[in-house]
């Protein structure tokens, strides 16, 4: 079934579509309700690898430096995270709570793979915005710093992390935003086609999740 929703085409396309917006609604009800909110809680490493899996199926040129880049992005943005989590130094003082997941080092694994879908859903929607680099990449930061402060009061809410301090230190998003400039710069010159339909979608979607969490 699932290799079938995986598969090409418009009319799969619009199931993988339909399937991200109700594993996101369902998200969003199922943490929205008390008596559910444990469970979804524990659903949330499964809700970012079937996101994964969607969004990084439907790539229309997937070749080895498209690999390359999901591989080094989930890397850089886990050990970035050990490191930040080690130090305090990057983003701020702060820890990982259970709702992620499996942890090594301190920092959930799937913490990598949030990285890398973030970094290509915004460079590619970036890159429909201008055909100039700096542009592309700085907005592609910009709306990686956007997503965060989305993320930060829903993250804190639902134990995904927490901050040692009483507020989110500033420090937090101008490293965020060094550290995206530096994914999309890669993004950007590695070739491979940059192409995928459901991207902008997902983006949409993803901003829909964390606004309905920050409202209710």
């Amino acid at each position: 079934m699932l290799k079938q929703l995986l598969s090409t085409g418009e009319r799969n396309q619009r199931i993988a579509f339909i399937l991200l917006i109700a594993i996101h609604a369902a998200g969003v009800l199922g943490l929205y309700f008390e008596e559910s909110r444990a469970l979804f809680q524990s659903l949330t490493p499964f809700n970012l690898l079937l996101t994964a899996a969607i969004i990084f199926h439907f790539e229309e040129g997937k070749n080895a430096k498209y690999f390359i880049f999901i591989l080094f992005t989930f890397l850089f943005g886990f050990f970035i995270e050990v490191a930040g989590v080690k130090t305090g130094a990057i983003f701020g003082e702060y820890t990982y709570g259970p709702t992620l997941g499996f942890k090594l080092f301190d920092v959930p694994l799937i913490i990598g793979l949030n990285w890398a879908i973030l970094i290509y859903i915004t460079g590619i929607v970036s890159n429909k915005l201008s055909s100039n680099f700096w542009i592309r990449t700085t907005v592609g930061a910009g709306m990686m710093v956007i997503l965060d402060l989305l993320i930060e009061p829903v993250a804190i809410r639902f134990d995904f992390w927490q901050w040692a301090g009483s507020s989110i230190p500033a420090q937090n998003y101008l490293s965020w935003y060094i550290i995206a400039l530096l994914l999309h710069i890669i993004f950007q010159k590695l070739d491979f086609s940059k192409n995928n339909p459901l991207a902008i979608k997902l983006l949409i979607i993803e901003m829909a999740f964390f606004v309905s969490l920050n409202l209710i």
